[in-house]
């Protein structure tokens, strides 16, 4: 099964007390618990043989870790991990992930790495998966899945933010809402979609 999620920021402390820029992390008074907080959240939805799409903006290890400690995090987490590279992240620490890389259960290498983006389709949709919000312009059946703006929303339908503290994520109830840093099945992002779509055909 495939997820997407982005900007877990593993380790940056500087994003705690920001209600405006990310709200979710409000609750943590500490940068260990949001790190655990993320990982329990991850390894509940994820299984080992699961694929994660991940947009960017691991963790800002460099100022309250190291390299060491954030690829003892990553080998915590469940499945294999295909990054697109965000702006916190570094060719340095990639090409570090990369001589540390292993084949998982499933056989396939547990960190893969794209530096604009990746592409898949699912469900008769195609869907870019970048760090930064793509405008693709008039398109039928095309899905950006991005992070970078964190607690934010493009104003157009097609884009959707995957990040762990997304405004997009209002569009489910209280009850469907996935647990902070949880990584978004395709049902919950076809879901998030379809909603997005209506909220905009309502405004019509």
């Amino acid at each position: 099964m495939n997820f997407v999620t982005s900007d877990t920021h593993f380790f940056d402390a500087g994003l705690i007390g920001h209600p405006h820029f990310a709200p979710a992390r409000q609750d943590f008074l500490q940068v260990n618990d949001m790190n655990e907080a993320i990982i329990e959240a991850w390894n509940k939805a994820v299984m080992p043989v699961d694929t994660v799409y991940h947009c960017g903006d691991v963790g800002v290890f460099y100022k309250n870790g190291s390299k060491e400690d954030m690829l003892a995090i990553l080998n915590r987490l469940q499945g294999n991990i295909i990054f697109v590279k965000g702006n916190h992240d570094s060719h340095d620490f990639f090409k570090y992930l990369d001589a540390n890389n292993y084949k998982t259960a499933s056989g396939q290498p547990k960190f893969s790495f794209h530096d604009v983006g990746a592409y898949f389709k699912f469900d008769h949709r195609q869907y870019f998966l970048t760090h930064y919000p793509m405008i693709f312009g008039i398109t039928t059946n095309s899905i950006n899945l991005h992070g970078h703006i964190h607690h934010s929303s493009v104003d157009i339908k097609e884009n959707i933010n995957v990040g762990i503290d997304s405004s997009d994520f209002d569009y489910f109830s209280k009850e469907q809402c996935p647990a902070f840093g949880t990584p978004l099945s395709m049902k919950q992002v076809e879901f998030l979609v379809q909603a997005k779509a209506d909220d905009f055909a309502k405004r019509r």
